[in-house]
C-alpha cells in the first residue's frame, strides 16, 4: 500500500487488515506510518513499514527489493495510492518541474511497481492491482496532476490484453473528492467514505476482468 500514512491509503490499509491481509505500509518516512503500524500490530496483524521518496528512482528500486524480500517474491495485492498534486498555477503556468514530479510519482512509479510485481502474479495466476486515479476535469490550473493521472489510466487500459483470461486483475479506483491533505477542506466527502468502495477492485472475481474504473463514492455508506 503506497501512501499509507494518511487519507485513502491509511483507511484502505486498515480495511485490508480487517480482512486478515498481511500489510506492507509505505510512506515517505517511517514515522509517517508508525502509529498505524503499532495499531495494526496490536490488533494481531502481520504488518511491515517501509519508507521511500517516490520521486527518487533509487528509493523506488530499493522499495521494490524490500517488498520482494518481505513477500517472498510474490505479492498478492498491489495498491498504488500515493500521489502528489501541484498547487494551483495560472493557466499555462505549470513548470517543467511540476510536470516531471507529477508524472514520476503519479504515473511512472505506479507503472514500474506494476511491472515489478505483475510477472509473479501471472505465474501464480492470481493477483489484484488497484491504481488510484482521479475524476478531475476542466481544471487547467492543475494540468500536471490531471495529465499524470490520465497517463496512469492509459497504462492500466493498455495492459488489458496481457491480463485477459487470467486471474490477475488490474483496475482503477476514483476515491472521489475527499477532505484530505490532497483534496483540501472544501471537498464534499469525508475520507471515511472511501470505504467500502475502495475494496471493491480488490475483492473482484476473475470474470470481472481488468481495465475498469470503480468510483468509491458509488458504494459509500
Amino acid at each position: 500500500m503506497t501512501g499509507a500514512s494518511r487519507g485513502v491509503g491509511q483507511r484502505v490499509a486498515m480495511a485490508l487488515a480487517e480482512k486478515e491481509c498481511k500489510i506492507i505500509l509505505h510512506s515517505r518516512k517511517l514515522e509517517g506510518t508508525q502509529e498505524l503500524l503499532e495499531e495494526l500490530k496490536n490488533a494481531g496483524n502481520e504488518v511491515y513499514a517501509l519508507e521511500a521518496e517516490l520521486n527518487l528512482a533509487r528509493d523506488v528500486n530499493r522499495l521494490v527489493e524490500e517488498v520482494l524480500k518481505i513477500s517472498g517474491n510474490y505479492l498478492d495485492i498491489l495498491y498504488c495510492n500515493a500521489a502528489i498534486m501541484t498547487t494551483y498555477k495560472p493557466i499555462f503556468g505549470p513548470t517543467i518541474e511540476d510536470y516531471q514530479n507529477s508524472f514520476m510519482v503519479n504515473a511512472i512509479v505506479p507503472a514500474k511497481l506494476c511491472d515489478a510485481f505483475l510477472p509473479a502474479m501471472l505465474e501464480h495466476d492470481w493477483g489484484r492491482i488497484v491504481n488510484v486515479t482521479s475524476g478531475i476535469a476542466d481544471q487547467p490550473q492543475l494540468m500536471p496532476y490531471s495529465c499524470s493521472k490520465a497517463a496512469l489510466d492509459r497504462y492500466v487500459r493498455d495492459m488489458i490484453p496481457t491480463l485477459k483470461g487470467t486471474n490477475v486483475l488490474m483496475n482503477l479506483l476514483d476515491p472521489g473528492w475527499l477532505r484530505t491533505d490532497l483534496g483540501g477542506q472544501e471537498a464534499p466527502n469525508h475520507p471515511d467514505s472511501v470505504i467500502p468502495g475502495a475494496l471493491v477492485p480488490v475483492l473482484l472475481e476473475k470474470k470481472m476482468g481488468s481495465g475498469k474504473l470503480y468510483n468509491a463514492q458509488d458504494y459509500a455508506r
